[in-house]
């Protein structure tokens, strides 16, 4: 009897001890990670990423480079059964090189901008980031056609459901 009560004592020690070598363990790794990503030693990190968005932001302030393009304005129904329309008017800020190009390409940004606003849905634009959403997603599309160097943003002059 003796034996078994000496052997429950020694699995309960060696279980604790275990426990406590895995919390120490990951309390150090949690420290590394931390400090890797802290200093900038872990790729894709904050500051690179800040670094990155500076450098866009200078890039982009150069106001005599900056040229916008007019979209032709657009209305779309809404659902089938929904009776609404929606008005949508925007611009593509480009840089001035490449207003040529983007011009060429309207035909084509207009189709894709009518064909992504024919599918959404009432509930895709009602909540309050829907448009913040859309944006982004048209953005996307019209960079797709005409190419990220070419179309900086995508600006909505109007978006009116009726």
């Amino acid at each position: 009897m003796v034996e078994a009560s000496a052997i429950d004592d020694g699995v309960k020690k060696s279980s604790k001890g275990i426990v406590i070598l895995c919390l120490i363990l990951g309390l150090i790794g949690a420290g590394a990670g931390f400090y890797l990503a802290f200093s900038g030693l872990i790729p894709g990190s904050d500051k690179e990423m800040k670094v990155d968005s500076t450098e866009t932001t200078s890039d982009s302030l150069d106001l005599e480079d900056i040229g916008f393009v007019a979209l032709d304005p657009l209305t779309i129904s809404l659902g089938q059964n929904s009776g609404l329309n929606l008005r949508f008017r925007a611009q593509l800020e480009i840089r001035e090189e490449n207003r040529e190009d983007v011009e060429k390409l309207l035909p084509r940004i207009i189709d894709v901008l009518n064909s992504y606003l024919r599918a959404i849905d009432v509930e895709d634009i009602e909540g309050t980031a829907s448009l913040v959403r859309l944006r982004s997603q048209m953005l996307r599309r019209v960079q797709v056609v005409a190419g990220i160097d070419r179309v900086q943003d995508l600006l909505v002059m109007e978006f009116v459901v009726n």
